[in-house]
């Protein structure tokens, strides 16, 4: 990436100018946001994005439709090359729950599922309700070994179903190493958890069909999502559900037959388009690509660091395995004895952090900076002598 793109420093070799990208986020002037790993917050640029439709459609209706699906392809082609697909191997949705029951249409009847016991329950729910058998593997230590998911996978075909970063304690789950010896059988990720954060490449990874929601780590808002089909899946399955606009013509508006339109992934998106959505993720994806993926892992996972080590300074349990750095994320569990009075008054003292059951969750992102740290663990302080925190 040149060193000219927007959120770098113009003479420091392409590295990030990261108090301007914090900067973007008006929420930073207001909060210790630590909680992108429930709710991001929107940079200035993915709000106007957003705006812009509505400006757009305030004062000229629908004028700008072809305009519009030339914006709506211009996003596909950026997240595809976020998670390095094929812009016809992308649909868009409005979030995670969508885009997974998108991939158990494609994949109902393809064998049992394999899943974790730490599991979201968007990842599993969706194959039980259409009667698929789910085996859940059990997280010693809440730590997930690609071994005993393949070896639950067994020989013959099955659905290995997993997220990427585990929602309930921040592990880092193996993909690679799953999709490296997945065999026969087909890989679903979620990735709500580190689409944004992490980098993830379907094709490197052997990932066959991935979804992920905007509103977290993408720092798109709410009601912005996607999904990825492998071609192969994508040639081998018919979407369950389709639209009229699903078809090659749509405004022949032929009603006795149809040819179902040739960008596969796009089959899946029901209807007229959420435009506002669409635009504010490919905005919010043009920024993660100009500042670079592999330097916002590296940032967010030093933040962490030094997040898990100034807690465990001032004498917080951290709950997330980090017994080997491979299994650290963004995303933080720690213990507190009354997580509902942590979380409330941290959010009293302009911190803000996710209530866990165990405690609540603190996230790094690239946004975030040291002093957000200390705000953290200076309100912790603050907290300590109350009974019950």
């Amino acid at each position: 990436m040149a060193a000219e793109t927007k959120g770098l420093s113009p003479g420091g070799r392409g590295q990030p100018d990261w108090a301007a990208a914090r900067a973007e986020f008006p929420a930073t002037e207001n909060y210790a946001y630590l909680n992108s790993a429930g709710a991001g917050p929107v940079s200035r640029r993915v709000a106007e994005a957003a705006a812009q439709l509505y400006r757009e459609t305030l004062e000229s209706g629908d004028r700008l439709w072809e305009s519009w699906l030339a914006r709506r392809e211009r996003a596909r082609e950026d997240v595809a090359r976020l998670i390095n697909a094929e812009p016809e191997e992308v649909a868009f949705t409005t979030n995670t729950s969508t885009g997974m029951n998108l991939i158990v249409d494609a994949l109902e009847g393809a064998g049992p599922v394999v899943s974790c016991e730490l599991e979201f329950p968007v990842t599993t729910i969706p194959w039980l309700h259409r009667g698929a058998r789910v085996r859940m593997v059990r997280a010693e230590g809440g730590v997930l070994s690609a071994g005993d998911v393949l070896a639950a996978a067994g020989e013959r075909p099955a659905v290995i179903c997993l997220s990427h970063v585990q929602y309930s304690n921040g592990l880092r789950t193996p993909v690679e190493e799953i999709g490296a010896n997945k065999g026969r059988h087909t890989f679903v990720v979620n990735a709500s958890q580190s689409a944004g954060v992490l980098p993830v490449d379907v094709k490197r990874m052997g990932i066959d069909a991935l979804c992920a929601t905007g509103h977290k780590w993408m720092l798109a808002g709410y009601g912005s999502g996607f999904v990825y089909l492998s071609r192969e899946l994508l040639e081998r399955t018919r979407p369950r559900a389709i639209s009229w606009m699903s078809v090659e013509d749509p405004f022949a508006m032929r009603n006795d037959g149809y040819r179902l339109r040739p960008d596969a992934a796009a089959r899946s998106e029901m209807g007229c388009p959420h435009f506002a959505g669409i635009f504010a993720l490919g905005e919010a994806t043009r920024q993660l690509l100009e500042i670079g993926v592999e330097r916002i892992e590296r940032r967010a996972l030093a933040l962490n660091r030094h997040l898990t080590e100034s807690l465990r300074a001032a004498g917080w349990e951290v709950l997330s395995p980090l017994g080997d750095e491979a299994w650290r994320s963004a995303e933080t569990l720690v213990s507190a004895a009354d997580p509902r009075g942590a979380v409330r008054q941290l959010s009293r003292r302009r911190v803000a952090v996710t209530i866990k059951p165990e405690g609540f969750r603190a996230a790094t992102h690239f946004f975030n900076d040291e002093t957000d740290i200390a705000q953290l663990v200076s309100a912790l302080e603050e907290l300590r002598d109350m009974k019950g925190i």
